[in-house]
């Protein structure tokens, strides 16, 4: 089975989820012997691949030509090509196709990334304001992934495809790693908050600032870019509490202010899938965050639910961590829990079901 790999939306400066998602699984897949040809636009995503990985260079995703890419692939004759996107033009195409798409959170959230050029993003609103667009993109591949249960769920539910969906679920980087030599997680009292993730106001990023007037023993550390406006509206919440915000930071800095006697707290009110959440229990480190489905798909018994519409609920549960074996419960399960996601079994499963597909060809 001669396999494609869309390493296209591997960025080059800094991970975003989907570029994680698709430099991690694609060393897995070539970890496992596959025959893969990685499909790429700039040379610079060779240094996130293999080394002496085959490698076809094309035209970006963001291309007019993406739309006929199908045609270009025809002439170098795969049997299946993956993408860990939508976007990949199948018109034409005599090849096995599997599309990617990782939840439903753009057409409740329809703000596109800032990074994509403005005609993208013009075309980005558009195509999220209902849901035909990509049932007619989804319907033309020959299977559908995504990284959770709750997502296959969510589409089944709006019947967003007609085709078979197989869930390749999303892994954590091991951020222990990244420490320092010698330096391990703390297992000191909980006085440091972290919360990982962008400020849009589905994030609710308001009820952890909240939180922090009845918390002045803790420290909330927010960890992304943040504009002056909003950094001003979280400390006035805040009301006194301690706030840092870093303005961005490398994995490194994050994994060592997760170390730091931390835990990984979120009171968002909608997630496509909560990587932060992930990468804290694969670390070692409790979480406190918003009870709704696809945390709990995440987290299983090793984080603290909460309404994530209630500052004292998040107050109680931050409170919680130092008393008597809770934290240590809270390690235990997720460390379990948090195994079960894993790079070499998502590439096992991607595999499983691209030669399938092979050995269903018409």
């Amino acid at each position: 089975m001669r396999l494609f790999f869309d390493a296209r939306y591997i960025r080059t400066d800094f991970h975003d989820g989907i570029s994680r998602y698709s430099a991690e699984l694609a060393g897995a897949v070539a970890a496992a012997g596959a025959d893969v040809t990685f499909l790429i636009h700039d040379e610079a995503q060779r240094r996130f691949l293999p080394t002496d990985a085959a490698v076809l260079k094309i035209h970006a995703p963001t291309s007019a030509r993406e739309p006929f890419t199908a045609l270009l692939l025809n002439r170098h004759r795969p049997d299946v090509v993956f993408s860990p996107m939508q976007t990949i033009g199948s018109a034409g195409r005599r090849f096995k196709l599997i599309l990617t798409l990782h939840d439903t959170i753009y057409y409740r959230h329809r703000t596109p990334p800032r990074n994509l050029p403005w005609p993208v993003r013009i075309g980005w609103r558009l195509f999220h304001l209902s849901y035909w667009p990509q049932r007619l993109t989804l319907n033309a591949a020959d299977l559908v992934a995504t990284v959770s249960e709750t997502s296959a769920a969510q589409f089944a539910a709006v019947r967003l495809t007609k085709r078979p969906v197989v869930v390749i679920p999303n892994a954590p980087q091991r951020l222990a790693e990244l420490l320092p030599d010698g330096v391990a997680v703390g297992t000191g009292p909980v006085r440091n908050l972290v919360y990982m993730g962008s400020f849009m106001r589905y994030k609710n990023v308001e009820v952890l600032a909240t939180a922090m007037r009845q918390l002045p023993e803790h420290t909330l550390h927010l960890l992304s870019r943040i504009s002056p406006e909003r950094r001003a509206e979280y400390a006035a919440l805040a009301g006194g509490g301690r706030l840092v915000f870093h303005n961005g930071v490398t994995d490194a800095a994050y994994a060592a202010l997760l170390a730091d006697d931390a835990a990984l707290v979120t009171t968002s009110l909608d997630e496509g899938y909560g990587l932060p959440v992930a990468e804290a229990l694969e670390l070692g480190v409790p979480a406190v965050v918003t009870d709704m489905p696809i945390f709990r798909e995440v987290a299983g018994d090793g984080a603290l639910y909460v309404d994530p519409h209630d500052p004292a609920a998040v107050v109680a549960a931050v409170r919680s961590l130092d008393e008597p074996g809770v934290r240590e419960r809270l390690v235990e399960a997720g460390t379990e829990h948090i195994r079960t996601f894993d790079w070499g079994r998502s590439a096992a499963t991607l595999l499983a079901a691209a030669s399938d597909l092979v050995d269903r060809r018409d």
